[in-house]
């Protein structure tokens, strides 16, 4: 069984190319798990398994740009694992169409470890038999294989980005909300970007798009005036694409770990090669 959401879109929700944000995407995932989990849990432990979980990985797969509509997108839950401590959902956000050869526009397939939480003493708890008798309802067995954890950044030649936390980042625990996460990296992805390109009319002649974000939860961010440390660096440069990984620490504490996957676009959308100059200036950053 999956459960379905129908998720309203904001016009809030767009960039500069009038798509969906690659960061609003993991939000729509949230708003579609939590209204699983508050529908489908037992009584009284609706809330506890919808709201005290913490997100321990996402894994987001964007396929196609998602444009403002005046209608809902739909958005397909299940969970494809169980464990003693944590569950995994899989998701896929899409709108019916007749004229597309399965039926349906595909936007984003994503995945989310979870694991129960206890905030008052700051530590993950089992899943109980109720709680596992909600989530085997919606039990799939996954496609492939589970991703493997983020390997470290390697800092030499990385960018720092100072990562300011606002009040509004924080969720009623005190953390920092994790759809929030994808906002630092993507900001601490700008920052590294405008520091290989060259004067601003070079830089919006470029188009990249989101083609896959993997993240990792370590340690919880909190709300605070200091700063934290961000670091990224470009690790491959392929033909028409380039892979970034970005950590966010507080000084030598591992908080999040992130990889994301561009790809260089036309005015079209389809995928190109980088012109040469701009090429070798990201050769030169993968390999500093």
């Amino acid at each position: 069984m999956r459960h379905v959401y129908d998720c309203p879109m904001r016009w809030a929700d767009l960039d500069l190319q009038g798509h969906v944000n690659n960061v609003v995407y993991v939000d729509y995932l949230q708003e579609a798990r939590v209204d699983m989990l508050r529908i489908h849990s037992p009584g009284s432990r609706a809330a506890e398994l919808a709201e005290g979980v913490v997100v321990v990985r996402h894994a987001v797969t964007y396929l196609a740009p998602l444009r403002l509509r005046f209608r809902p997108v739909r958005i397909e839950c299940w969970v494809t694992e169980i464990r003693a401590a944590s569950f995994t959902m899989a998701y896929e956000i899409f709108h019916e169409d007749a004229d597309h050869p399965s039926g349906r526009q595909v936007y984003v397939r994503a995945s989310t470890v979870l694991t129960p939480y206890v905030f008052a003493s700051e530590r993950p708890r089992r899943i109980t038999p109720e709680e596992r008798a909600t989530l085997e309802l919606f039990l799939e067995p996954p496609e492939g294989e589970r991703p493997a954890p983020l390997r470290p950044l390697r800092r030499e030649g990385a960018v720092h980005h100072p990562v300011h936390v606002r009040f509004s980042d924080v969720d009623v625990y005190g953390h920092v909300n994790n759809v929030t996460y994808f906002e630092y990296f993507q900001e601490a992805r700008i920052r590294l970007h405008a520091g290989l390109v060259g004067d601003a009319e070079e830089e919006s002649e470029r188009h990249m798009v989101v083609a896959q974000t993997d993240v990792d939860y370590r340690v919880p961010i909190l709300f605070r005036p200091e700063p934290y440390d961000c670091w990224s660096r470009v690790v491959r440069v392929g033909e028409r694409s380039m892979t970034i990984e970005s950590e966010i620490c507080d000084e030598d504490v591992l908080l999040s770990r992130a990889r994301v996957t561009m790809v260089f676009v036309d005015a079209s959308g389809r995928a190109v090669a980088p012109d040469p100059a701009y090429r070798e200036r990201l050769l030169a950053a993968a390999t500093d």
